[in-house]
């Protein structure tokens, strides 16, 4: 019982670290525009079939393929943006994100399905199915590398963040986008940005789900409602609590996986509920009203 318990943890940890480079676009886009994307679970869905087609017709590797989709998704989320999301304003923009994002979903799926078809497929690379021998455990190469892309993404955006003019633009507009227009901060270009970025990083999290889980183009659904359960524990616009609740949740996941398959989602969601009822504002969130 000793050794399930120290591979539950394991696997839950290195499996959160998959959820992480799902989730941190997502409450990136919420911090900076007050928008809840739910469309982010088939954008991750659809970040993998990118890779699919990448690596079994072009020949691509997983890891080099990104160099291609993660630009692709950028551009698709700069697309979104300005087709859907550009044009909610006041109160009612955190609601009608919901109703737009949604839209965005129910087209994105509807051509995955033509060009896909509904059978469930998953990517493939010598390092999905090799393992390493580490303190007495077999670990699957793909967990290791994916959970080693969290952690640089989670920092590359921090570095982004605090350390570049833009991250100040962005820091400003989430604190108070009035006050960043009036000291000339183009709130507009900063706000497609940032949703530009919060869609490119599924490029990363797509290609490691689709290498870990079979997916197709129904599978968005389970994704969004996980990786809303995330930022909402580590608090909506933390990227840092993302990735923290990412791990925290999976690894509850996993160890009560050991006694009952059945409750271990059930506890997934359980957690939520408890840190929620005592910690509102999540983990690492801050409650806060911000002027619009």
């Amino acid at each position: 019982m000793g050794s399930q318990l120290y591979r539950a943890i394991i696997d839950g940890i290195l499996g959160g670290g998959v959820y992480a480079l799902m989730a941190v676009g997502l409450t990136l886009i919420f911090g900076v525009l007050d928008i809840i994307n739910i469309a982010q679970g088939i954008l991750v869905v659809l970040a993998a079939y990118l890779s699919s087609v990448l690596s079994a017709h072009l020949h691509f590797d997983l890891f080099a393929g990104l160099l291609i989709t993660i630009p692709v998704m950028f551009v698709i989320g700069i697309v979104i943006y300005r087709l859907f999301m550009h044009r909610l304003r006041g109160r009612e923009r955190t609601s009608m994100s919901l109703l737009a994002s949604y839209a965005v979903m129910i087209i994105i799926e509807g051509i995955l399905y033509l060009g896909f078809g509904p059978d469930f497929i998953s990517l493939n690379a010598w390092y999905v199915t090799a393992t390493v021998h580490v303190f007495g455990f077999y670990l699957p190469y793909i967990y290791l590398f994916g959970f080693g892309l969290a952690v640089l993404l989670v920092a590359g955006l921090y570095f982004v963040l605090y350390r570049t003019k833009f991250g100040r633009s962005l820091r400003a507009t989430m604190q108070d986008r009035v006050a960043a227009r009036l000291i000339g901060i183009d709130v507009n270009r900063v706000a497609a940005l940032a949703f530009g970025i919060g869609v490119g990083v599924t490029a990363v999290g797509g290609m490691v789900f689709g290498a870990t889980n079979a997916f197709n183009p129904n599978s968005g659904y389970d994704l969004i409602s996980r990786l809303l359960a995330i930022i909402i524990l580590g608090g909506l616009g933390s990227i840092g609590g993302a990735m923290v609740a990412a791990v925290f949740m999976t690894t509850v996941e996993s160890v009560v996986n050991i006694w009952s398959p059945t409750w271990s989602v059930v506890v997934f969601y359980a957690a939520l509920i408890l840190v929620l009822t005592f910690r509102p504002a999540g983990l690492f969130g801050r409650p806060a009203v911000r002027a619009q």
